[in-house]
């Protein structure tokens, strides 16, 4: 069985296009304690890894899953905002930008560790704050990175996007399968039946 370290209702929707059984165990590594070097990739990367290793802890004998998903912009970093006055000030420097979305996926089983890492390039609408206002009252942000989600009403957000749309979600399913098979998970084989 998986075991999905995380408790992104996302991530999970995610995996639930596919037959393969998998539990939802979020990690609870303080992301806090991780310094952002100014390597977006490696800081993400170094979540990931450790969120899996903290879980892996506890199931020894699954394969563990973990995600990172984080927006970056003008070498910032917008993890979750803390509240909805951080949120807010996020989108609104997001607006009407370019802003790269990285997610980093590691799996692990015991000893062995695969992970790898997806960028995806987002285009903002332009944004006032009214409706900045108006998106986060018709969808909570504050526990997406960068203070928004791409689906549902979020999409109003958007203008573009170059990439991955399911890494943007937070959970890039292409690079998911590629580690997976690396584990003998073949994910082609839990497709889903009409």
């Amino acid at each position: 069985m998986l075991i999905l370290a995380s408790s992104s209702p996302r991530r999970a929707e995610i995996l639930r296009y596919f037959s393969l059984p998998f539990t939802q165990y979020p990690s609870h590594f303080d992301e806090s304690i991780i310094p952002f070097n100014k390597d977006p990739e490696s800081y993400a990367k170094e979540l990931a890894l450790k969120k899996a290793s903290l879980v892996a802890d506890t199931f020894p004998q699954e394969i563990i899953l973990s995600a990172d998903t984080i927006v970056y912009f003008k070498e910032k970093i917008y993890n979750k905002p803390k509240d909805s006055e951080e949120a807010f000030n996020m989108l609104l420097e997001l607006s009407n930008q370019w802003h790269v979305v990285m997610t980093a996926v590691a799996i692990c089983k015991k000893d062995i560790y695969y992970s790898g890492l997806e960028k995806s390039y987002v285009l903002f609408n332009l944004l006032t704050e009214e409706k900045i206002r108006l998106y986060h009252k018709s969808d909570s942000c504050l526990d997406k990175a960068g203070g928004y989600g791409i689906q549902g009403s979020g999409s109003i957000l958007v203008n573009r996007i170059i990439g991955c749309y399911y890494n943007i979600m937070g959970l890039p399913i292409n690079l998911v399968t590629d580690l997976l098979s690396k584990m003998q998970v073949n994910l082609w084989h839990y497709l889903k039946k009409p």
